[in-house]
């Protein structure tokens, strides 16, 4: 799922393994004819959808979830880092929802359909505001914690929110926007007791507020009706200048995620995911919140990027919602433990014996690599890698050592899940096939099959915020039916499974599943006297680079009446770069660090352009790459 922000992950430490069962492994002799035979079998082997469910609200599901799961531990978080983790019951969960969605109404007196803007670090509370928002009236708006003061007093602005909660590590940002955006009505801080002082308002006040009338006899959060076609949900794609798209969300949309996942991968009571990815992208918050929710599992807060391995190890979870970056960086430290471990060639033998034995009914991986999923937590059965597109080599090795890869592919615009890789069904490589009740086609197809991604599906969103020429242009209707232009190309096999080969649009989406449009960066510098024109983009970084991360890069061409003006005519080559670079350096200032420009390259042709004088991005880059 595209728009993923600025995700980096650290230097992961693992004990050196001994892999001291493999040798038990040895004695095993395979049967080759059998082998064969099952291979062949598994081929032709029909596969089948679970039953999907079929919730039309995200309020059904929360009531439903709290009532059935009661007494079990739902969130999982940290709240001394120094102690052990919290466990939160769905029934305790309940009940500080219910609590708080009463109190907003009853003692902050927030009739109608108040916009609440949520901003802070994924904690407890975070998952509370969520939540109260989708199961009452009001519109949610999950806000990243990363955005610039600049950006984050746009969102406010633009979203016109009336509420926002927040965290005590947003506060001095949150300080400055309550002297600058007076509509702002109440400010909500997260874990604080204080009571209504003004504007300003504890979030544990509240909620013990709202319990104590519930608790009285007050059941009107309860019984509030949650149309399934509402507005309910306001997500900046990226960024926050006057071109962001606003994504409009539907309760329906949400609720479809856990319908489409449903159909694919089977999660119960007994599972628990790990959650490492931020909350305000859909992504994490959908496919990491709301599905566990609805199947009775439990979630674990991770600490902190640089806290994943030891927090893996103290919550034991089942699966991992991951970025490429994070499973790559996992494959990498793992495979240089083994290999200083001297136990490569083994390890690569065993693989290839515990494949054979797979297939003929034997799983033994999770014996034969059991000090590597120990370090995992030692139940880790699921990772799901999208946002980007990842090795297929690493994804096939995670398979190796006995845990279950799917690949998920979506965007913002559809509430993220599009395609997924069903459980029963792998394969390895692809983005997986379009969900239940979703269809994919490819349009306009070449040679080679390749065209752009359409999707129609019932997770797609209502529209852009307040930009309907957008919104046309986004969704085209054929014969009633609402297809999304995805930008993306690609093409589907014959069993329906999609593979991405590239962008059609303008966006930039690095290996770790950032999202960037160029056209923010570019209208920015484009303010730049010395820049006659400029093409912002993701410059593949040198095969040594261990991390093979996107260079953001600009060509400019500059504007030398303008330069010779200011600083004299037969001025250098390397004087002109390095006066442009020195005004780029300004305006990374005014940028989240993943968008800052990384690399200047002074261009003397023209750009190539369309009739409507638009540049021909990819056939800039395909010059790029010859």
């Amino acid at each position: 799922m595209r728009g993923l922000r600025d995700f980096k992950v650290p230097d992961f430490k693992f004990p050196k393994l001994k892999m001291k069962d493999i040798p038990e492994i040895d004695e095993v002799k395979v049967d080759y004819e059998a082998l064969q035979k099952a291979q062949e079998n598994q081929k032709k082997r029909e596969t089948k959808n679970y039953d999907a469910t079929s919730y039309a609200t995200i309020q059904e599901v929360f009531y439903k979830s709290i009532k059935t799961y009661g007494s079990k531990e739902f969130i999982l978080e940290k709240f001394d880092p120094k102690g052990k983790y919290t466990e939160i019951s769905y029934e305790q969960f309940g009940k500080d929802v219910i609590g708080f969605g009463t109190a907003l109404t009853r003692k902050l007196s927030l009739e109608g359909m108040p916009r609440v803007l949520i901003i802070s670090e994924t904690t407890y509370e975070w998952y509370v505001s969520y939540m109260t928002m989708l199961c009452g009236k009001g519109i949610a708006i999950p806000t990243d914690k990363e955005l610039p003061d600049n950006e984050l007093e746009n969102v406010v602005k633009r979203s016109k929110a009336d509420v926002i909660i927040y965290s005590e590590k947003k506060a001095e940002a949150i300080k400055k926007i309550m002297e600058k955006v007076p509509e702002v009505k109440y400010f909500v801080k997260m874990y604080s007791e204080e009571g209504i002082n003004g504007k300003n308002v504890g979030m544990k006040y509240l909620i013990e507020e709202g319990r104590a009338l519930v608790e009285s006899g007050d059941d009107f959060y309860s019984k509030i009706e949650i149309i399934p076609d509402e507005f309910k949900v306001l997500l900046f794609t990226s960024g926050t200048t006057s071109n962001a798209k606003g994504v409009m969300l539907s309760s329906r949309n949400l609720a479809e995620n856990i319908n489409a996942v449903s159909a694919y991968v089977k999660l119960g009571p007994t599972d628990r995911l790990f959650s490492v990815l931020p909350l305000h992208h859909t992504y994490e918050s959908s496919i990491g919140f709301l599905v566990p929710m609805a199947n009775g599992c439990s979630v674990a807060v991770c600490q902190g990027l640089k806290h994943i391995v030891p927090n893996l190890k103290e919550t034991n979870p089942t699966a991992l919602l991951a970025v490429p970056l994070l499973v790559e960086n996992l494959y990498r430290k793992i495979n240089a433990n083994i290999k200083k471990s001297k136990k490569d060639g083994l390890v690569n033998s065993m693989i290839h014996v515990t494949n054979a034995l797979k297939v003929v009914g034997v799983d033994v991986k999770r014996k034969v690599f059991g000090e590597i999923h120990e370090n995992l937590g030692g139940k880790l059965r699921i990772i799901v890698s999208a946002a980007a597109p990842i090795d297929a080599k690493i994804g096939k090795w995670v398979e190796d050592i006995g845990i279950v890869f799917l690949q998920g592919y979506g965007l913002t615009e559809t509430a993220p899940i599009s395609a997924l890789t069903p459980e029963f069904q792998p394969k390895v490589g692809s983005a997986g096939k379009a969900v239940f009740q979703a269809e994919l086609k490819i349009d306009n197809p070449n040679q080679n099959g390749e065209g752009e991604v359409l999707i129609k599906t019932p997770t797609l969103m209502l529209g852009y915020y307040e930009d309907e020429e957008a919104t046309k242009e986004a969704i085209e209707v054929k014969e009633g039916q609402r297809w999304f232009h995805s930008g993306d190309v690609g093409y589907l096999d014959q069993d329906g499974f999609l593979y991405i080969t590239g962008r059609s649009k303008n966006v930039i989406v690095t290996q770790n599943g950032k999202n960037i449009y160029p056209e923010e960066i570019e209208l920015l510098l484009g303010q730049i006297a010395e820049i006659k024109e400029c093409m912002v983009y993701g410059k593949e970084a040198p095969k040594e680079d261990a991390n093979k991360e996107l260079i953001i890069s600009v060509k400019v061409i500059p504007n030398m009446e303008e330069i010779e003006a200011q600083y004299g005519k037969d001025i250098s080559e390397e004087k002109i770069k390095d006066i442009i670079w020195e005004k780029i350096k300004e305006v990374n200032k005014q940028l989240t660090s993943y968008k800052a420009i990384k690399n200047l390259e002074i261009k003397h042709d023209e750009f190539e352009k369309t009739t409507t004088m638009k540049i021909k991005r990819y056939a800039e880059l395909k010059k790029e790459q010859q």
